[in-house]
């Protein structure tokens, strides 16, 4: 882990991650909770979120062969400058209809952030230290979902929306100065050819090999997820009868385990399987998501769901870390931003699905059964990825097999 953190490029990209992700969960977290807040539907929130997800899908042929064109660092400054810009509306006005409209400004540009700095990772670390590099980026990502839920939600609570964009831009300030310096290995030479060709020849990545598994996991992971995002925030305010402070904290506290794991995977479990980080990863957080929603007949106390809240970021992180490594090490450089933008963007088509699906059942189907649904899912993910990737041999494998 510290041969790590003392490569400069490695820890200025580390670092500015943790910024703009805490920068985004605060935003993820706030602006929904205030349309739902504003509106009082479920529905009218998972249509904002959907909307929000949209511009990820349909910009991904554009993005993900920009990103194998274009130099990377640059890529990483730019889309943290103009997520502070699209935020700064919501300094002057905080209308329902401006709030999605920066929601979906936002998460355009925020989403070309991680599969670009994913693309990245493998010119800036060795082939051997992918997994360990990945692990840290999870307890990052962890960290910032701890700082950055919490401070969604409680200051929303607290002083109100536009001191929630205030500190948001700040910590994309924060990002774009460590981003200013030249990052090494980020760009790739590629072939010039048309767009769209070159984007094709990513998404064809994912019909061969060990990425067709995974692509199916990822979707039954995706939609999941999608489910997760309307129902969380219903379940809190309202299974649990709690407000806006706790919906960011129980987000936030998910970082918790995720810490855990992330160190975990960048010492001990560095050398495991990517296959076996998802399929296991995918088991228990299905188990303890199934814990979780069939708990208020027991007991409502916010303290047991702080705990299991925090528990369940591990398995989070870990199976997050199985598919990112899986997606670097399978793939050739001069594709890795297209298949990476191409596995996002189908993520969150996939989420807008479960979104959709949810905010017209939840009027119709009791919140337990989508509850235990959205468990099922992720115990297929997990399923799936443990019986067709545990014993895949990626191509780092074969490097270091052929270096050897």
């Amino acid at each position: 882990m510290r041969d790590l953190l003392g490569r400069g490029p490695f820890a200025r990209l580390w670092l500015a991650g943790l910024f703009e992700e805490a920068a985004e969960w605060m935003a993820q977290v706030a602006l929904p909770v205030y349309i739902y807040q504003s509106t009082g539907s479920a529905g009218s929130t998972a249509l904002a979120m959907v909307a929000g997800l949209l511009p990820t899908v349909l910009l991904s042929p554009v993005t993900g062969v920009l990103v194998d064109r274009w130099d990377r660092g640059k890529v990483l400054l730019g889309v943290c400058v103009l997520q502070a810009l699209v935020l700064l509306p919501l300094l002057v006005g905080r209308g329902s209809a401006l709030v999605i409209a920066v929601l979906v400004a936002q998460s355009a540009v925020a989403s070309v952030f991680e599969p670009t700095r994913s693309a990245m990772l493998p010119a800036v670390v060795p082939a051997d230290r992918l997994t360990a590099a990945n692990g840290l980026m999870g307890f990052n990502s962890s960290v910032a979902r701890l700082a950055g839920s919490a401070l969604g939600g409680i200051v929303l609570g607290a002083f109100g929306l536009e001191w929630v964009i205030v500190g948001a831009v700040g910590a994309l300030a924060a990002a774009a100065v460590l981003l200013l310096p030249a990052m090494p290995g980020s760009s790739v030479v590629i072939v010039p050819a048309a767009v769209f060709r070159q984007w094709l020849a990513g998404v064809a990545e994912f019909g061969r090999g060990p990425l067709r598994t995974l692509g199916v996991s990822l979707v039954l992971v995706s939609l999941a997820q999608g489910m997760f995002l309307v129902l969380f925030v219903v379940f809190v305010t309202g299974r649990l009868g709690a407000g806006e402070a706790e919906v960011g904290l129980l987000r936030g506290v998910q970082a918790i385990g995720g810490l855990a794991a992330g160190i975990a995977l960048a010492t001990a479990a560095r050398r495991a399987h990517p296959g076996a980080l998802l399929g296991w990863g995918g088991v228990a957080f299905a188990v303890l998501s199934a814990s979780i929603w069939n708990m208020p007949p027991v007991s409502t106390a916010i303290a047991l769901y702080i705990g299991l809240f925090a528990l369940i970021g591990a398995p989070a992180v870990v199976a997050t870390t199985g598919s990112l490594t899986l997606l670097q090490s399978t793939v050739p450089p001069d594709r890795t931003g297209r298949v990476m933008t191409t596995a996002f963007a189908g993520m969150a088509a996939f989420q807008a699905l479960g979104m959709l699906a949810t905010g017209a059942l939840a009027e119709l189907v009791p919140l337990v059964v989508l509850l235990d649904t959205q468990a099922a899912l992720l115990l297929a993910a997990g399923v799936v990825a443990l019986v067709g990737l545990r014993k895949t041999t990626t191509h780092k494998e074969v490097v270091l097999a052929g270096a050897g």
